[in-house]
């Protein structure tokens, strides 16, 4: 089985060495790219299995390599970024990121980040296994990995995707943030609960007729989220 390939566009030399050679000792397989117009070559010509991907990038910045790899792919992005705003964090999940990393950073964080995204992307075969979701106007395909709103395909992102398919499947069943996060993203310590917050909200602008007042994807206050099944 190859090791899963990682593309690192990082600007910097320095941070895309020590970046490199961590994960490469972890196992990875690793390309580099020094800004975003060449990280569009080495995509198009194969699609890694995850992306780190600095924000303030020459010729094609990373947020609009972002939006790109999204109109394409589902692909997982983890931003690697000087920014550190709470501002700037939202910015970047909103776009699609599957998550955020500030600088100055610790290699051996980043390498279990993407173990961590990667152990979420990489083996669906027990969701695969399943059958497909239907609710009153809502189905949830996850061989295809499709989602249906009123007979109109909705693309969703990777994360957005694992996080309904984990509420639909178990309906009603009240979530944690932290739960979300081991289950979802497959690890809590680095990643701020806040996370959780902006993929619900973008989940729900998604799937929700109207995302102010959901009928699926409820809050409960002090807690977390549930499903709701019944939502005549």
């Amino acid at each position: 089985m190859n090791s899963p390939f990682i593309l690192v566009v990082e600007d910097e030399p320095s941070i895309a060495e020590i970046a490199t050679l961590y994960l490469k000792r972890a196992g990875f397989t690793v390309k580099t790219a020094q800004d975003g117009q060449e990280a569009l070559e080495v995509i198009e010509d194969q699609m890694p299995d995850l992306i780190i991907l600095d924000l303030m990038l020459p010729h094609l910045d990373g947020y609009d390599l972002t939006r790109w790899i999204r109109d394409q792919s589902n692909v997982p992005i983890i931003m690697l970024t000087a920014r550190r705003s709470e501002a700037d964090r939202i910015a970047g999940l909103e776009m699609g990121a599957d998550d955020y990393v500030v600088k100055p950073f610790s290699p051996q964080e980043l390498v279990s980040r993407v173990r961590a995204v990667l152990r979420r992307t990489m083996d669906q075969s027990a969701i695969d296994s399943e059958k497909i979701l239907s609710f009153s106007g809502l189905t949830i395909d996850p061989s295809t990995r499709l989602v249906r709103v009123n007979n109109k395909e909705i693309i969703l992102t990777v994360k957005e995707f694992d996080l309904l398919w984990l509420l639909a499947s178990h309906p009603r069943q009240v979530f944690s943030r932290q739960h979300l996060l081991e289950n979802v993203w497959g690890i809590s310590d680095y990643i701020d609960p806040g996370t959780v917050t902006v993929h619900i909200r973008r989940l729900r602008e998604k799937i929700e007729i109207d995302p102010s007042n959901p009928i699926w994807i409820l809050t409960v206050w002090g807690i977390g989220y549930k499903f709701e099944p019944n939502n005549e």
